[in-house]
């Protein structure tokens, strides 16, 4: 009784030790999913109202690749600027980590964009879209898949550009662009 005793201590240990405490994107979109200064929204695919008949193989094979975008934005006013400073500092943090390898960043001070990846070069996880404006807000987009790469980001541009998009799905947006 003494060792089965034992092993579930060793097991509890265990699971206590291999926990991550560290911050990461998805924490940070559960997290706020609630708080009333946030606007969450989760798009699936169908978003993009394509005929796949139309596509090409490699346009279909980036489109299969894509999975979902969750898209979490901060809507600053007057009454939560402190809270504004608080969450992008928030964000900014969790985009240091080593995790989230940076491919571009433009605009400067506190207004700005940047596109970071998770993954290696040929099998990316997620795309991460952060954008600033000091006088809005902020947004964070997610794009999940599966061994999405560049050339498939790439492509799955071209297909936006064909596509008519759902705006119906995007309709919690338009809160923050008022």
């Amino acid at each position: 009784m003494k060792q089965i005793t034992n092993i579930f201590i060793l097991l509890g240990l265990f699971l206590l030790m291999s926990c991550n405490s560290k911050p990461s994107l998805q924490k940070y979109f559960v997290e706020n999913t609630e708080n009333k200064n946030f606007i969450a929204l989760d798009v699936s695919p169908s978003i993009l109202n394509v005929d796949k008949t139309k596509l090409s193989a490699e346009q279909s094979e980036a489109l299969k690749s894509f999975d979902k975008m969750n898209i979490l934005a901060f809507k600053r006013n007057d009454k939560n600027q402190a809270e504004y400073e608080t969450e992008r500092t928030k964000i900014n943090a969790i985009l240091k980590d080593e995790k989230y390898q940076q491919l571009m960043k433009f605009g400067s001070g506190k207004d700005g964009a940047s596109v970071s990846y998770v993954g290696t070069d040929e099998n990316i996880e997620e795309f991460i879209i952060y954008a600033n404006r000091n006088e809005n807000g902020f947004a964070v987009v997610r794009v999940l898949g599966k061994k999405m790469n560049p050339n498939n980001i790439m492509t799955l541009m071209t297909v936006l550009k064909e596509s008519n998009i759902d705006l119906e799905q995007l309709k919690p947006l338009q809160q923050l662009i008022k």
